[in-house]
């Protein structure tokens, strides 16, 4: 391994970054023909949603019934979004994501038929709703994870924030179109379309060819990658608190949701058209937000901007809660829509910057469990409120929760290393070529510094970042000791499952980690580099 005595060695040059069109990303062929077959098929699900929404209405006057269909809706990502990024991240994502578009062809083919024949009930629209959001459960974390395949870094921002508008040019299209359809033809004519909306994505994946990735080690098996995905996001600080801020946030935005169509029906009289209108109004808000936002991106950084939004969203639930003029809260809902896709695309693009790309779907699989953890738990929450306390005070509840809840921005920030480079760096950081059996463990790794008693301090600060490189890329624990007899010795520890597990943590070191280590090797007075050893349990 060489050594680096002077951080400056490690220096990487940084040239500012290019500005980037918000169309740009446009310009990749695949990236085009996906992002046009997704906003077609969102078109579909969005008129679905409409439909479920409005079947469960007319079937029943229990506002928490309304409100279990945002949490069926909710629920499957919180609960299979992180097996889907595991698998995700170990097999196949093209196939994986057409196995995923079948499933939803399937299940929206079923509630079709069933609600052309005349057989829906509450309990069919839950179970239906589960089902489909099961199908978004297994998609999502692969379709985050390959948009760093489809177009280059720089337009990495872009294409978050074009996949964000893609989605809300479907809410635009899709419920006033769903509406209109739901009072021409029935329940059945949009969930057909909605099956229908689904073989575009699966055309696009069928004719997709990946590069081929070059695996030197064999796949990891599930249970393991969980255990290496769940280790990363703990030892990963700027993800960490993208979570914490999306808990903070969905908790109380789930209230907007889960009541808006109990608003519509039983406080504005509303039918399927009108209702349909007022979460196209949403959509219309969040397509002129995803428009502005680089814009205002210039001028906020991350985590005003995510406060802004938050306590902009708050006001409009409060307008949900006592504005009864329909176009009135029309225009409370447009700024909705705003914030919506402001929070949205600032917690997304946050979680893409902190994960590196081995494991990518399974950081991005934990950020959707949270997120719609978040949502499912606070639509039960305002739902079941609703129900005993009446729908103003649920909606007036949750503004003021969110309201409080936006000082996470003091103790969690969004912009924190903000030159976090997770690109995986090609060379391991101790360069190990050993012949040992892939199932040898658990292994015990050290790693001997030699520093002046003058710069202890300043090195044991230093060390300490690399706790979490070790950690992040699968270490089991990780320590460092001084020898008692020779003061200045100091013996960095790690623990890893297996010398395969070991293999696998020297490919995912990142630009960032060796920076990282560059700073601690800054303080190493050896004549050579930091003496490496290798304990591995015995059979």
């Amino acid at each position: 391994m060489t050594q680096v005595n002077d951080v400056r060695d490690a220096h990487v040059e940084t040239t500012p970054a290019p500005t980037v069109s918000p169309w740009q990303p446009l310009s990749q062929p695949v990236f085009r023909m996906l992002w046009i077959a997704t906003v077609v098929s969102n078109v579909g699900s969005w008129m679905s949603d409409v439909g479920i929404n409005w079947s469960m209405l007319t079937l029943s006057a229990d506002p928490l019934d309304i409100a279990l269909v945002q949490a069926a809706s909710s629920l499957p990502m919180f609960l299979f979004a992180l097996p889907s990024g595991v698998m995700a991240d170990i097999v196949d994502r093209r196939k994986y994501l057409l196995f995923s578009q079948l499933w939803v062809f399937i299940a929206a083919a079923g509630l079709t038929v069933l609600s052309f024949t005349g057989h829906v009930t509450p309990t069919v629209l839950l179970v239906a709703t589960f089902l489909l959001s099961v199908g978004a459960a297994m998609s999502s974390p692969p379709f985050q994870a390959v948009v760093p395949d489809l177009v280059s870094k720089p337009e990495l921002g872009a294409a978050v924030a074009l996949n964000s508008l893609g989605v809300n040019i479907s809410r635009a299209i899709g419920p006033a179109l769903g509406g209109f359809l739901l009072s021409l033809a029935g329940p059945w004519m949009v969930f057909a379309l909605n099956t229908l909306s689904v073989v575009g994505v699966a055309w696009v994946l069928w004719r997709w060819r990946p590069a081929p990735s070059i695996q030197r080690l064999p796949p990891e098996h599930f249970f393991s990658a969980v255990r290496s995905g769940i280790r990363y996001v703990h030892a990963a600080p700027v993800l960490r608190n993208v979570l914490v801020r999306t808990v903070a946030f969905f908790v109380f935005a789930s209230a907007g949701w889960a009541l808006l169509p109990l608003v519509a029906r039983r406080e504005l009289g509303l039918g399927p058209a009108g209702y349909g209108v007022m979460l196209a109004c949403i959509g219309l808000g969040a397509i002129a937000g995803a428009i502005l936002l680089p814009r205002l991106r210039q001028r906020l950084n991350a985590d005003r901007l995510m406060v802004a939004a938050s306590l902009t969203f708050a006001l409009t639930m409060l307008a949900l809660a006592f504005v009864r003029h329909v176009w009135l809260l029309n225009l409370f809902e447009f700024f909705t829509g705003f914030a919506w896709i402001a929070v949205l695309s600032t917690l997304n693009l946050g979680a893409q910057r902190s994960a590196a790309r081995w494991v990518k779907a399974r950081a991005l699989a934990v950020y959707l469990t949270v997120f719609f953890g978040s949502m499912t738990t606070g639509s039960a929450i305002w739902g079941q409120i609703a129900s005993r306390f009446g729908t103003p005070t649920s909606l007036v509840v949750a503004t003021l929760g969110m309201v409080l809840a936006s000082a996470t921005v003091f103790r969690w920030k969004l912009g924190k290393d903000p030159d976090l480079n997770l690109d995986l760096s090609g060379q391991p950081l101790d360069g190990v070529e050993i012949d040992l059996p892939n199932e040898r463990g658990p292994v015990l790794v050290s790693h001997e510094y030699i520093i002046d008693p003058n710069n202890t301090k300043a090195f044991l600060e230093a060390v300490h970042e690399l706790r979490r490189v070790r950690r992040r890329a699968g270490a089991m624990s990780w320590a460092v000791y001084e020898d008692i007899e020779r003061p200045g010795l100091f013996i960095e520890t790690f623990l890893m499952g297996s010398w395969i597990e070991h293999l696998r943590q020297q490919e995912r070191h990142t630009m960032n980690d060796l920076l990282l280590q560059s700073r601690v090797l800054a303080f190493h007075q050896g004549t050579t580099s930091p003496a490496i050893r290798y304990l591995v349990a015995p059979v």
